[in-house]
């Protein structure tokens, strides 16, 4: 995965080098989590070879972090079981240094004023 300028002066080899296979699809399923993608897409989006994303993939599968439906692979929505795996952290540490942090008001400006229609038929 390329990293930017400021964030290969700045940070410290340790930190850097903390950052693995699983983390680094972790953080990027992370920065997308309303999505699914594909291993292969996985891949070239953060710059590791698919044998390796689809290894890590399996193996966050097997600690509850990711879901798979056919040949999409999501970040869990159980944010107590994200909050429990300390790559996740780092991951998400990293991707907000690249990319900011989520700025709350600014999703609020652009929410629609009326719920989601799934929403009412379950009220």
């Amino acid at each position: 995965m390329s990293i930017d300028r400021d964030t290969f002066e700045n940070t410290n080899e340790d930190e850097l080098a903390d950052l693995s296979v699983p983390d680094q699809v972790l953080g990027f399923l992370a920065a997308n989590k309303d999505r699914a993608f594909k291993a292969h897409e996985i891949a070239s989006q953060i710059g590791v070879d698919e044998g390796a994303v689809s290894t890590a993939l399996s193996r966050l599968k097997g600690r509850n972090l990711v879901e798979h439906k056919a040949t999409y692979w999501a970040i869990t929505d159980d944010a107590e079981r994200l909050d429990g795996y300390s790559g996740y952290e780092r991951a998400t540490a990293l991707f907000n240094q690249q990319l900011g942090a989520e700025d709350k008001e600014s999703w609020r400006e652009h929410a629609p004023e009326e719920p989601h229609p799934s929403v009412e038929d379950e009220q």
